[in-house]
Protein backbone atom coordinates (compact mmCIF):
# COMPACT_ATOMS: atom_id res chain seq x y z
CA UNK A 1 0.00 0.00 0.00
CA UNK A 2 1.07 3.42 -1.08
CA UNK A 3 0.82 5.15 2.69
CA UNK A 4 1.35 8.45 0.90
CA UNK A 5 -1.50 8.70 -0.66
CA UNK A 6 -4.30 8.28 2.42
CA UNK A 7 -5.31 10.87 4.30
CA UNK A 8 -4.47 12.21 7.65
CA UNK A 9 -7.52 10.84 9.58
CA UNK A 10 -6.99 7.32 7.75
CA UNK A 11 -3.16 7.17 8.41
CA UNK A 12 -4.42 8.25 12.03
CA UNK A 13 -6.64 5.24 12.58
CA UNK A 14 -3.96 2.73 11.23
CA UNK A 15 -1.31 4.02 13.28
CA UNK A 16 -3.78 3.66 16.92
CA UNK A 17 -4.42 0.62 15.40
CA UNK A 18 -0.90 -0.39 15.09
CA UNK A 19 -1.41 -1.53 11.44
CA UNK A 20 1.25 1.00 10.64
CA UNK A 21 3.86 2.56 12.26
CA UNK A 22 5.13 6.76 12.34
CA UNK A 23 7.92 5.73 10.41
CA UNK A 24 6.47 3.91 7.47
CA UNK A 25 4.26 6.22 7.14
CA UNK A 26 7.07 9.22 6.83
CA UNK A 27 9.46 6.81 4.90
CA UNK A 28 6.56 6.09 2.54
CA UNK A 29 5.86 10.22 1.98
CA UNK A 30 9.58 11.03 2.00
CA UNK A 31 10.25 8.06 -0.72
CA UNK A 32 7.47 9.61 -2.78
CA UNK A 33 9.27 13.09 -2.62
CA UNK A 34 12.24 11.55 -3.54
CA UNK A 35 11.12 10.16 -6.85
CA UNK A 36 8.75 13.53 -7.69
CA UNK A 37 9.75 16.48 -6.35
CA UNK A 38 12.69 17.28 -9.00
CA UNK A 39 9.81 17.14 -11.06
CA UNK A 40 7.71 19.18 -8.76
CA UNK A 41 9.95 21.20 -6.83
CA UNK A 42 7.77 21.91 -3.71
CA UNK A 43 11.11 22.37 -1.31
CA UNK A 44 13.65 24.43 -0.46
CA UNK A 45 14.58 22.48 2.45
CA UNK A 46 13.72 18.91 3.12
CA UNK A 47 14.30 17.48 6.60
CA UNK A 48 14.30 13.65 5.74
CA UNK A 49 16.07 12.74 9.24
CA UNK A 50 14.56 15.19 11.68
CA UNK A 51 11.78 14.10 10.34
CA UNK A 52 12.32 9.93 10.55
CA UNK A 53 13.32 11.02 14.39
CA UNK A 54 10.40 12.59 15.19
CA UNK A 55 8.38 9.37 13.86
CA UNK A 56 10.51 6.93 16.11
CA UNK A 57 9.32 9.07 19.45
CA UNK A 58 6.18 8.44 18.15
CA UNK A 59 6.15 4.80 17.83
CA UNK A 60 7.93 4.35 20.97
CA UNK A 61 5.29 6.71 22.49
CA UNK A 62 2.11 4.85 20.91
CA UNK A 63 4.55 1.41 22.26
CA UNK A 64 4.48 2.99 25.57
CA UNK A 65 0.67 3.21 25.59
CA UNK A 66 0.76 6.96 25.62
CA UNK A 67 -1.58 9.15 24.33
CA UNK A 68 -0.96 11.04 21.51
CA UNK A 69 -2.79 13.84 19.26
CA UNK A 70 -4.65 13.22 16.11
CA UNK A 71 -1.48 14.49 14.27
CA UNK A 72 0.64 12.63 15.80
CA UNK A 73 3.38 10.56 13.14
CA UNK A 74 1.66 12.46 10.26
CA UNK A 75 4.17 13.82 7.75
CA UNK A 76 3.60 17.85 6.63
CA UNK A 77 5.07 20.83 5.55
CA UNK A 78 5.90 24.08 6.56
CA UNK A 79 5.97 27.40 4.40
CA UNK A 80 9.47 28.83 4.30
CA UNK A 81 8.52 32.07 5.83
CA UNK A 82 7.69 30.42 9.15
CA UNK A 83 10.46 30.60 11.59
CA UNK A 84 12.28 26.89 12.73
CA UNK A 85 14.68 26.76 15.21
CA UNK A 86 18.05 25.47 13.62
CA UNK A 87 16.80 24.80 9.90
CA UNK A 88 16.42 27.17 6.91
CA UNK A 89 14.31 29.98 6.78
CA UNK A 90 15.03 31.60 3.50
CA UNK A 91 11.21 33.37 2.58
CA UNK A 92 12.34 32.14 -1.15
CA UNK A 93 15.03 35.11 -0.81
CA UNK A 94 18.12 35.77 -1.23
CA UNK A 95 18.75 37.79 0.88
CA UNK A 96 18.08 35.12 3.32
CA UNK A 97 19.08 32.49 1.88
CA UNK A 98 21.31 31.17 4.48
CA UNK A 99 19.02 32.74 7.53
CA UNK A 100 18.82 29.92 10.64
CA UNK A 101 16.50 30.84 12.87
CA UNK A 102 17.44 31.11 16.39
CA UNK A 103 13.78 30.22 17.78
CA UNK A 104 10.81 28.81 16.27
CA UNK A 105 7.30 30.58 15.21
CA UNK A 106 3.95 29.55 17.88
CA UNK A 107 2.85 27.74 15.12
CA UNK A 108 6.11 25.31 15.21
CA UNK A 109 5.99 24.90 18.77
CA UNK A 110 2.13 23.92 18.44
CA UNK A 111 3.48 21.26 15.97
CA UNK A 112 5.67 19.42 18.08
CA UNK A 113 3.40 19.44 20.89
CA UNK A 114 1.07 17.85 18.85
CA UNK A 115 3.86 15.09 17.40
CA UNK A 116 3.64 16.18 13.66
CA UNK A 117 6.47 14.89 11.56
CA UNK A 118 7.67 18.04 9.66
CA UNK A 119 9.31 16.67 6.72
CA UNK A 120 10.66 20.11 4.96
CA UNK A 121 10.23 23.77 4.13
CA UNK A 122 7.92 24.35 1.15
CA UNK A 123 8.55 26.97 -1.77
CA UNK A 124 6.93 30.08 -2.21
CA UNK A 125 6.70 33.50 -4.10
CA UNK A 126 9.91 35.54 -2.72
CA UNK A 127 8.26 37.01 0.76
CA UNK A 128 5.00 36.02 -0.20
CA UNK A 129 4.59 38.50 -2.89
CA UNK A 130 2.97 36.86 -5.87
CA UNK A 131 0.70 34.47 -6.90
CA UNK A 132 2.16 31.78 -8.82
CA UNK A 133 5.36 31.11 -6.98
CA UNK A 134 7.37 32.37 -10.07
CA UNK A 135 8.88 34.80 -7.77
CA UNK A 136 10.69 32.67 -5.32
CA UNK A 137 14.26 33.78 -5.85
CA UNK A 138 15.45 30.20 -6.46
CA UNK A 139 12.94 28.15 -8.69
CA UNK A 140 9.25 27.63 -10.22
CA UNK A 141 6.86 25.08 -8.37
CA UNK A 142 5.42 23.33 -11.19
CA UNK A 143 1.44 22.39 -10.73
CA UNK A 144 1.50 18.45 -9.95
CA UNK A 145 -1.72 18.55 -12.47
CA UNK A 146 0.19 19.69 -15.29
CA UNK A 147 4.09 20.22 -14.83
CA UNK A 148 3.46 23.23 -17.65
CA UNK A 149 1.83 25.54 -15.21
CA UNK A 150 2.06 27.17 -12.42
CA UNK A 151 0.58 25.83 -8.97
CA UNK A 152 -0.17 29.53 -7.82
CA UNK A 153 1.06 31.49 -5.03
CA UNK A 154 2.10 32.88 -2.75
CA UNK A 155 2.33 29.38 -1.18
CA UNK A 156 2.54 27.64 -4.08
CA UNK A 157 5.48 24.58 -3.12
CA UNK A 158 2.91 24.28 0.57
CA UNK A 159 -0.17 23.26 -2.78
CA UNK A 160 1.86 21.28 -4.58
CA UNK A 161 3.69 19.58 -1.85
CA UNK A 162 -0.12 18.10 -0.99
CA UNK A 163 -1.35 17.40 -3.93
CA UNK A 164 1.70 15.66 -5.45
CA UNK A 165 1.95 13.23 -1.84
CA UNK A 166 4.66 14.57 -1.04
CA UNK A 167 2.79 15.32 2.32
CA UNK A 168 0.20 14.64 3.54
CA UNK A 169 -0.58 18.03 4.90
CA UNK A 170 1.08 21.91 5.21
CA UNK A 171 0.85 25.25 6.37
CA UNK A 172 0.43 28.13 4.02
CA UNK A 173 0.18 31.58 5.00
CA UNK A 174 -2.51 33.73 3.14
CA UNK A 175 -1.99 37.66 2.40
CA UNK A 176 -4.38 38.45 -0.10
CA UNK A 177 -5.44 34.30 -1.09
CA UNK A 178 -2.22 33.19 -0.76
CA UNK A 179 -3.11 29.73 0.55
CA UNK A 180 -6.56 29.51 -1.53
CA UNK A 181 -5.41 29.99 -4.74
CA UNK A 182 -3.11 27.49 -5.08
CA UNK A 183 -5.34 24.95 -2.78
CA UNK A 184 -7.67 25.36 -6.00
CA UNK A 185 -5.20 25.64 -8.69
CA UNK A 186 -3.86 22.15 -7.20
CA UNK A 187 -7.10 20.44 -6.01
CA UNK A 188 -6.45 20.51 -2.28
CA UNK A 189 -8.86 22.09 0.21
CA UNK A 190 -7.08 25.52 1.67
CA UNK A 191 -8.37 27.28 4.72
CA UNK A 192 -7.58 31.22 5.44
CA UNK A 193 -8.73 31.48 8.91
CA UNK A 194 -9.97 34.28 10.38
CA UNK A 195 -7.47 37.06 10.93
CA UNK A 196 -5.72 36.54 14.82
CA UNK A 197 -7.31 32.58 14.72
CA UNK A 198 -3.72 31.55 14.56
CA UNK A 199 -0.47 33.29 16.19
CA UNK A 200 1.49 35.25 13.38
CA UNK A 201 4.81 34.89 15.98
CA UNK A 202 7.60 33.56 13.62
CA UNK A 203 5.86 34.18 10.71
CA UNK A 204 8.18 36.43 8.59
CA UNK A 205 6.05 39.32 7.74
CA UNK A 206 4.75 40.46 4.61
CA UNK A 207 2.12 42.70 5.70
CA UNK A 208 1.39 42.48 9.31
CA UNK A 209 -3.08 43.34 9.15
CA UNK A 210 -3.46 40.83 6.84
CA UNK A 211 -1.38 37.88 7.00
CA UNK A 212 -2.79 34.85 8.12
CA UNK A 213 -1.45 31.03 8.44
CA UNK A 214 -3.82 28.31 7.20
CA UNK A 215 -3.42 24.41 6.44
CA UNK A 216 -3.91 22.63 3.30
CA UNK A 217 -5.37 19.06 3.27
CA UNK A 218 -6.39 16.41 0.82
CA UNK A 219 -9.89 16.76 2.10
CA UNK A 220 -11.91 18.84 4.95
CA UNK A 221 -11.98 16.54 8.07
CA UNK A 222 -7.86 16.58 7.36
CA UNK A 223 -7.59 20.42 7.27
CA UNK A 224 -10.14 20.44 10.44
CA UNK A 225 -7.87 18.29 12.08
CA UNK A 226 -4.62 20.39 11.33
CA UNK A 227 -6.84 23.96 12.15
CA UNK A 228 -7.22 22.28 15.48
CA UNK A 229 -3.89 21.79 15.88
CA UNK A 230 -2.36 25.38 15.31
CA UNK A 231 -4.97 28.14 16.63
CA UNK A 232 -5.24 29.41 19.99
CA UNK A 233 -4.70 32.69 21.46
CA UNK A 234 -0.76 33.60 22.05
CA UNK A 235 0.20 36.56 23.71
CA UNK A 236 3.09 36.88 21.84
CA UNK A 237 1.29 37.88 19.25
CA UNK A 238 -1.16 41.38 19.52
CA UNK A 239 -3.07 40.46 17.20
CA UNK A 240 -3.94 36.87 18.81
CA UNK A 241 -7.80 36.41 19.51
CA UNK A 242 -8.28 35.20 23.39
CA UNK A 243 -11.32 32.84 22.33
CA UNK A 244 -11.59 29.12 22.99
CA UNK A 245 -10.38 26.73 20.26
CA UNK A 246 -13.70 24.35 19.42
CA UNK A 247 -13.32 20.87 17.95
CA UNK A 248 -13.66 22.11 14.32
CA UNK A 249 -14.69 17.96 13.60
CA UNK A 250 -17.57 18.15 15.57
CA UNK A 251 -20.05 19.75 13.13
CA UNK A 252 -18.66 18.19 9.89
CA UNK A 253 -21.48 16.04 9.50
CA UNK A 254 -24.61 18.59 10.43
CA UNK A 255 -25.19 19.23 6.72
CA UNK A 256 -26.23 22.07 5.17
CA UNK A 257 -30.20 22.01 6.05
CA UNK A 258 -31.84 25.63 6.98
CA UNK A 259 -28.26 27.45 6.15
CA UNK A 260 -28.69 30.21 4.04
CA UNK A 261 -25.85 30.89 1.13
CA UNK A 262 -24.98 33.83 -0.09
CA UNK A 263 -24.26 34.52 -3.75
CA UNK A 264 -22.62 38.03 -4.47
CA UNK A 265 -23.28 38.89 -7.72
CA UNK A 266 -19.51 41.17 -7.89
CA UNK A 267 -17.70 38.19 -7.61
CA UNK A 268 -18.74 36.88 -11.16
CA UNK A 269 -16.36 39.01 -12.49
CA UNK A 270 -15.88 39.96 -16.90
CA UNK A 271 -13.66 37.55 -18.42
CA UNK A 272 -14.25 34.50 -15.87
CA UNK A 273 -13.26 31.50 -17.62
CA UNK A 274 -16.38 29.75 -18.90
CA UNK A 275 -15.77 26.50 -17.09
CA UNK A 276 -15.22 28.38 -13.88
CA UNK A 277 -18.33 29.69 -13.44
CA UNK A 278 -20.15 27.25 -14.41
CA UNK A 279 -18.57 24.42 -11.97
CA UNK A 280 -19.72 27.35 -9.15
CA UNK A 281 -22.97 27.64 -10.12
CA UNK A 282 -23.61 23.82 -10.05
CA UNK A 283 -22.30 23.00 -7.13
CA UNK A 284 -24.12 26.34 -5.12
CA UNK A 285 -27.64 24.09 -6.79
CA UNK A 286 -25.96 20.89 -5.08
CA UNK A 287 -25.84 22.82 -1.98
CA UNK A 288 -29.34 23.86 -2.61
CA UNK A 289 -30.68 20.52 -3.00
CA UNK A 290 -29.13 19.34 -0.04
CA UNK A 291 -31.30 22.02 2.08
CA UNK A 292 -29.47 25.16 2.06
CA UNK A 293 -31.28 28.22 0.81
CA UNK A 294 -29.50 30.72 -1.71
CA UNK A 295 -29.75 34.14 -1.04
CA UNK A 296 -28.70 37.14 -4.13
CA UNK A 297 -26.52 39.48 -2.05
CA UNK A 298 -24.66 42.52 -3.37
CA UNK A 299 -20.96 43.76 -2.38
CA UNK A 300 -20.68 47.30 -3.76
CA UNK A 301 -17.32 48.03 -2.97
CA UNK A 302 -15.46 45.07 -4.40
CA UNK A 303 -14.32 46.51 -6.95
CA UNK A 304 -12.21 48.76 -5.21
CA UNK A 305 -10.81 45.67 -3.09
CA UNK A 306 -7.81 45.41 -5.57
CA UNK A 307 -6.46 48.66 -5.61
CA UNK A 308 -6.99 48.93 -1.57
CA UNK A 309 -4.78 45.84 -1.42
CA UNK A 310 -2.18 46.62 -3.40
CA UNK A 311 -1.76 50.39 -1.47
CA UNK A 312 -2.34 48.41 2.01
CA UNK A 313 -0.15 45.87 1.40
CA UNK A 314 2.84 47.17 -0.20
CA UNK A 315 2.90 50.26 2.78
CA UNK A 316 3.11 47.67 5.26
CA UNK A 317 5.97 45.84 3.32
CA UNK A 318 7.68 48.83 2.34
CA UNK A 319 7.74 49.14 6.19
CA UNK A 320 8.43 45.41 7.29
CA UNK A 321 11.34 45.10 4.54
CA UNK A 322 13.16 47.85 5.73
CA UNK A 323 14.89 45.56 8.60
CA UNK A 324 17.01 43.95 5.95
CA UNK A 325 19.98 46.33 5.72
CA UNK A 326 22.58 43.58 5.67
CA UNK A 327 23.89 44.88 9.05
CA UNK A 328 21.89 42.50 11.45
CA UNK A 329 21.29 39.39 9.26
CA UNK A 330 20.99 38.70 6.09
CA UNK A 331 22.70 39.39 2.72
CA UNK A 332 25.45 41.92 2.92
CA UNK A 333 26.62 43.44 -0.70
CA UNK A 334 29.58 45.17 -0.93
CA UNK A 335 30.26 49.21 -0.67
CA UNK A 336 33.06 52.24 -0.19
CA UNK A 337 30.35 53.81 2.59
CA UNK A 338 27.48 52.69 4.25
CA UNK A 339 24.47 53.77 2.10
CA UNK A 340 26.44 52.09 -0.88
CA UNK A 341 26.51 48.68 1.10
CA UNK A 342 22.75 49.24 2.28
CA UNK A 343 22.01 49.48 -1.43
CA UNK A 344 23.85 47.05 -3.00
CA UNK A 345 22.78 44.27 -0.46
CA UNK A 346 19.30 45.01 -1.35
CA UNK A 347 19.47 45.12 -4.94
CA UNK A 348 21.41 41.74 -4.65
CA UNK A 349 18.96 40.01 -1.89
CA UNK A 350 15.70 41.14 -3.38
CA UNK A 351 14.14 40.14 -6.79
CA UNK A 352 11.91 42.55 -8.54
CA UNK A 353 8.95 42.07 -7.50
CA UNK A 354 9.73 42.50 -4.01
CA UNK A 355 11.82 45.61 -5.14
CA UNK A 356 8.55 46.63 -6.78
CA UNK A 357 5.90 46.25 -4.06
CA UNK A 358 8.82 47.79 -1.85
CA UNK A 359 8.80 50.86 -4.28
CA UNK A 360 4.98 51.36 -4.19
CA UNK A 361 4.47 51.36 -0.75
CA UNK A 362 6.97 54.12 0.42
CA UNK A 363 5.42 56.01 -2.80
CA UNK A 364 2.02 55.28 -1.16
CA UNK A 365 3.32 56.20 2.52
CA UNK A 366 5.57 59.57 1.57
CA UNK A 367 4.93 62.85 2.97
CA UNK A 368 2.23 64.78 0.77
CA UNK A 369 0.87 61.10 -0.84
CA UNK A 370 0.04 59.44 2.44
CA UNK A 371 -3.65 60.83 2.76
CA UNK A 372 -4.27 60.50 -0.99
CA UNK A 373 -3.42 56.67 -1.02
CA UNK A 374 -2.60 55.34 2.35
CA UNK A 375 -5.18 56.57 4.75
CA UNK A 376 -8.15 56.74 1.42
CA UNK A 377 -7.25 52.94 1.16
CA UNK A 378 -8.29 52.35 5.18
CA UNK A 379 -11.20 54.39 4.52
CA UNK A 380 -12.69 52.17 1.50
CA UNK A 381 -11.01 48.60 3.37
CA UNK A 382 -14.03 50.07 6.19
CA UNK A 383 -16.39 50.23 3.84
CA UNK A 384 -15.51 46.82 2.39
CA UNK A 385 -15.69 45.19 5.93
CA UNK A 386 -19.07 46.81 6.01
CA UNK A 387 -20.04 45.12 3.21
CA UNK A 388 -19.45 41.34 4.51
CA UNK A 389 -21.16 42.69 8.14
CA UNK A 390 -24.10 43.63 5.83
CA UNK A 391 -24.23 39.99 4.02
CA UNK A 392 -23.50 38.12 7.13
CA UNK A 393 -26.48 40.14 8.66
CA UNK A 394 -28.85 38.11 5.68
CA UNK A 395 -26.62 34.95 5.23
CA UNK A 396 -24.49 32.13 7.15
CA UNK A 397 -21.97 32.15 4.56
CA UNK A 398 -20.45 33.32 0.83
CA UNK A 399 -19.58 30.94 -1.62
CA UNK A 400 -17.83 32.45 -4.98
CA UNK A 401 -15.02 31.43 -7.50
CA UNK A 402 -11.29 31.99 -5.98
CA UNK A 403 -10.11 32.84 -9.47
CA UNK A 404 -11.68 33.80 -12.86
CA UNK A 405 -9.90 30.87 -14.10
CA UNK A 406 -8.01 27.60 -14.05
CA UNK A 407 -3.89 27.42 -13.35
CA UNK A 408 -2.70 29.44 -15.72
CA UNK A 409 0.76 28.27 -18.18
CA UNK A 410 4.07 29.44 -16.39
CA UNK A 411 5.73 32.40 -18.08
CA UNK A 412 2.25 33.49 -19.41
CA UNK A 413 1.60 36.44 -16.75
CA UNK A 414 5.42 37.16 -15.82
CA UNK A 415 5.60 40.59 -17.99
CA UNK A 416 2.67 41.71 -16.87
CA UNK A 417 2.02 42.66 -13.09
CA UNK A 418 -1.46 44.14 -13.52
CA UNK A 419 -2.72 40.97 -15.50
CA UNK A 420 -0.83 38.98 -12.53
CA UNK A 421 -2.26 40.93 -9.82
CA UNK A 422 -6.15 40.63 -11.44
CA UNK A 423 -5.71 36.76 -10.18
CA UNK A 424 -6.40 37.57 -6.42
CA UNK A 425 -9.29 39.53 -7.27
CA UNK A 426 -11.90 37.05 -5.57
CA UNK A 427 -9.60 36.01 -2.97
CA UNK A 428 -8.11 39.74 -1.69
CA UNK A 429 -11.77 41.18 -0.26
CA UNK A 430 -11.70 38.56 2.60
CA UNK A 431 -8.69 39.26 3.97
CA UNK A 432 -9.17 43.55 3.76
CA UNK A 433 -12.54 41.98 5.87
CA UNK A 434 -10.19 39.74 8.19
CA UNK A 435 -13.34 36.69 7.39
CA UNK A 436 -11.88 33.13 7.62
CA UNK A 437 -12.54 31.32 3.56
CA UNK A 438 -11.98 27.95 2.27
CA UNK A 439 -11.13 26.59 -0.89
CA UNK A 440 -13.22 23.44 -2.03
CA UNK A 441 -12.48 21.10 -4.87
CA UNK A 442 -15.67 21.95 -7.47
CA UNK A 443 -14.68 20.07 -10.69
CA UNK A 444 -11.99 20.18 -13.42
CA UNK A 445 -11.89 22.22 -16.78
CA UNK A 446 -9.71 20.32 -19.31
CA UNK A 447 -7.73 18.40 -16.50
CA UNK A 448 -7.20 21.35 -14.54
CA UNK A 449 -9.01 21.54 -11.01
CA UNK A 450 -11.65 24.07 -10.19
CA UNK A 451 -11.54 25.61 -6.51
CA UNK A 452 -14.90 26.98 -5.03
CA UNK A 453 -14.56 29.37 -2.17
CA UNK A 454 -16.64 29.95 0.64
CA UNK A 455 -16.52 32.72 2.84
CA UNK A 456 -18.28 33.06 6.59
CA UNK A 457 -18.38 35.63 9.44
CA UNK A 458 -15.27 36.42 11.87
CA UNK A 459 -14.91 32.83 13.53
CA UNK A 460 -17.20 30.71 11.60
CA UNK A 461 -14.33 28.10 10.88
CA UNK A 462 -16.55 25.21 12.05
CA UNK A 463 -19.60 26.29 9.45
CA UNK A 464 -17.27 26.59 6.30
CA UNK A 465 -15.74 22.89 7.70
CA UNK A 466 -19.68 21.94 7.82
CA UNK A 467 -20.37 23.45 4.77
CA UNK A 468 -17.12 21.71 2.71
CA UNK A 469 -17.81 18.71 3.98
CA UNK A 470 -21.15 18.29 2.62
CA UNK A 471 -20.67 18.87 -0.60
CA UNK A 472 -17.35 17.00 -0.79
CA UNK A 473 -19.18 13.96 0.31
CA UNK A 474 -21.29 14.04 -2.41
CA UNK A 475 -18.00 13.71 -4.75
CA UNK A 476 -14.89 12.15 -5.00
CA UNK A 477 -12.51 14.95 -6.23
CA UNK A 478 -10.74 14.49 -2.56
CA UNK A 479 -9.95 10.84 -3.75
CA UNK A 480 -7.84 11.88 -6.95
CA UNK A 481 -4.10 12.28 -6.58
CA UNK A 482 -2.20 14.13 -9.91
CA UNK A 483 -0.62 12.00 -11.92
CA UNK A 484 2.97 12.45 -11.95
CA UNK A 485 6.09 10.23 -13.97
CA UNK A 486 8.11 9.18 -10.79
CA UNK A 487 11.76 9.50 -11.30
CA UNK A 488 14.01 6.52 -9.91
Amino acid sequence: MDLFRLKAHELQQKLFRREVSAVEITQSVLARADKVDSTIQSFITRTPEAALAQAKRVDEKLARGEAVSPLAGIPGALKDNMCTKGVKTTCASKILANFVPPYDATITEKLAAADAVIVGKANLDEFAMGSSTENSGFFVTRNPWDTDRVPGGSSGGSGAAVAAGEAIWSLGSDTGGSIRLPAAYCGVVGLKPTYGRVSRYGLVAYASSLDQIGPFARDVRDCALVLGAISGHDRRDSTSINAPVPDYTAKLESGVKGLKIGLPREYFVAGMQPEVEAAIRRSIDELVAMGAELVEVSMPHTQYALATYYLIATAEASSNLGRYDGVGFGHRGEGSDIVSMYKRSRAEGFGPEVQRRIMLGTYALSSGYYDAYYLKALKVRTLIKQDFDRAFGQVDVLIAPIAPTTAFKIGEKVEDPLAMYLVDVCTIPSNLAGVPALSLPCGFADGLPIGMQIIGPHLSEATLLQVAYTFEQAHDYHKQLAAIREVD
